[in-house]
């Protein structure tokens, strides 16, 4: 089996993964972009198991490691995204930007407090 076509396939698989975490907006999005890298590196080691012709098959059980840790990253993840969409309303990663729970009568980043519920300056 030549090496180059599955190196091939996990780059490009790695690149369309990386594109998807710095273009996206979308939380999920970005969780799927980051199962792609993942992927991209179980094709890797898979392929130099196969290709080193390992008698103890170090590649694949480390590709069963990756697996069940992706696995519990999206599940904590998805678990993360949707908390913060139901209180913030929005999966959008540049629209969340502080980590506590934001209040109600505090002004948004870049609103004075003054136009805040049409309020006078105190």
């Amino acid at each position: 089996m030549h090496l180059a076509y599955p190196a091939v396939l996990a780059a490009l698989l790695f690149c369309v993964g990386v594109y998807g975490v710095l273009a996206r907006r979308n939380v999920v999005l970005v969780l799927m972009s980051v199962e792609l890298m993942l992927n991209a590196v179980n094709l890797n080691l898979v392929a130099f198991d196969v290709w080193l012709r390992d008698t103890l098959h170090a590649g694949q059980a480390l590709t069963l490691f990756t697996i069940t840790v992706a696995a519990a990253e999206i599940g904590l993840g998805l678990a993360v995204v949707l908390l913060v969409f139901r209180t913030r309303g929005t999966a959008d990663i540049d629209r969340i930007t502080a980590l506590g729970d934001p209040a109600e009568d505090a002004p948004a980043v870049g609103e004075p407090a003054a136009e805040l519920k049409g309020r006078p300056a105190a």
